[in-house]
């Protein structure tokens, strides 16, 4: 593993340890040229996911991308880290289990909003003003409304 801090190739593991429900290694590095201690994780990934763009542009799945949109709506919220990592988790493990490599950029949104929808309902909000192109705030409040009306209908 190539230092962050330096780019020497000469680091050592001190410490390893499970992270994210079994699902990622932690692994606590030093660098053995300038001393530096970083850590790194490392998870099992069992096929290249490729997200198709509304645009029709592919790209590669990036799991911190996905973990920065989520963080980014759940802001000020009372969400831990290690929940975002769950969730991020979750949804990982729904897109390489459903056994296709290429996945558009709408079944991952609604992936991520039905996960933030169960864990707070502001950043779920938050993501779908984003994710649904809210144009002015009658649009917050139809999403709302339609949210409200979906959950008596589950409820009943």
């Amino acid at each position: 593993m190539r230092c962050p801090f330096c780019g020497s190739e000469n680091t050592a593991v001190k410490d390893s340890r499970s992270a994210e429900d079994d699902t990622a290694v932690r692994r606590r590095r030093v660098c053995e040229s300038c001393g530096a201690r970083f850590t790194t994780f490392e998870r099992v990934q069992l096929r290249e996911i490729v997200v198709i763009k509304r645009d029709g542009k592919r790209s590669l799945f990036e799991r911190d991308k996905l973990f920065r949109s989520i963080s980014v709506a759940v802001r000020k919220r009372p969400v831990d880290r290690d929940r975002i990592d769950q969730m991020v988790s979750g949804i990982v493990r729904k897109l390489e289990s459903g056994g296709e490599s290429e996945v558009p950029s709408s079944q991952l949104g609604e992936l991520v909003m039905e996960s933030l929808k169960r864990v707070d309902p502001v950043g779920y909000v938050r993501y779908a003003s984003v994710y649904r192109d809210f144009k002015d705030p009658s649009d917050f409040a139809q999403f709302i409304e339609k949210t409200a009306l979906e959950e008596d209908i589950d409820e009943s």
